[in-house]
């Protein structure tokens, strides 16, 4: 990434590259605007900023008439969270309402409409702070820990509260935790099933080979009898 950071005078005789450092990392005000201050800042095309890892370049400072302060292109490495469409994500719910849950996961935030949460018709219990199934029994509360995944994206880095990130659980493989050990001991039990059907029907298969080979017998007896009419005849 690339900035021009502004040093204010009151910096100058330090060390140039601590002072950059923490001007990117943690910024400051001035004349009603936050200069550099980039970790947990929400940017369009990078995603959130995590944290600037390093800085690679200093270019020489130059004053403004008027400022005071010396102004540097400054090339840094930072850390960044991006959330892309159709990426399966773990989050924990942070908050219930009518009309879904808020998912968090990682630094930002996502909505799983009721629509999305399951299959069964969820209906919202107020005095529980919960969204319940209302054949399956299945509840979704805060804390509870769930995967789901990205079916939207919209960051809006001038107004990160504007941001939205639809989720959706109504897909094989995601869902609350406790949702997905429950199908997978359910999933154990059938092969059993399966097995002994097998069992069951190999008995079936050597009764109809013994009827097969009956009539062979039949027909091997008959034709000695055949022969004897034959030597009665000529005689």
């Amino acid at each position: 990434m690339e900035d021009l950071v502004r040093v204010p005078p009151e910096e100058f005789g330090k060390p140039l590259k601590e002072v950059i450092q923490h001007i990117l990392t943690v910024g400051y005000e001035y004349n009603g605007r936050l200069e550099g201050g980039y970790e947990g800042k929400l940017d369009k095309d990078q995603g959130t900023i995590l944290a600037v890892t390093e800085i690679k370049s200093i270019g020489d400072g130059s004053v403004i008439p008027g400022d005071g302060a010396a102004f540097h292109n400054v090339t840094f490495e930072a850390l960044a969270f991006k959330p892309e469409l159709h990426e399966i994500i773990d989050g924990e719910v942070v908050e219930i309402v009518e009309f879904g849950a808020f998912i968090r996961f990682g630094p930002l935030d996502g909505l799983i409409h009721v629509s999305q949460i399951t299959d069964d018709f969820i209906v919202y219990d107020k005095k529980r702070g919960a969204l319940v199934g209302k054949e399956s029994n299945k509840t979704l509360e805060v804390g509870d820990k769930v995967r789901a995944r990205i079916v939207a994206v919209s960051l809006n880095s001038d107004k990160a509260k504007e941001s939205k990130i639809n989720l959706t659980m109504r897909q094989p493989g995601i869902g609350k935790f406790e949702w997905l050990e429950e199908a997978k001991k359910k999933g154990k039990e059938k092969p059993v099933k399966k097995e002994v059907k097998k069992k069951a029907r190999e008995p079936e298969k050597k009764e109809a080979k013994k009827e097969t080979a009956k009539p062979e017998k039949k027909e091997a007896e008959k034709k000695p009898e055949a022969k004897k009419d034959a030597k009665e005849e000529s005689a």
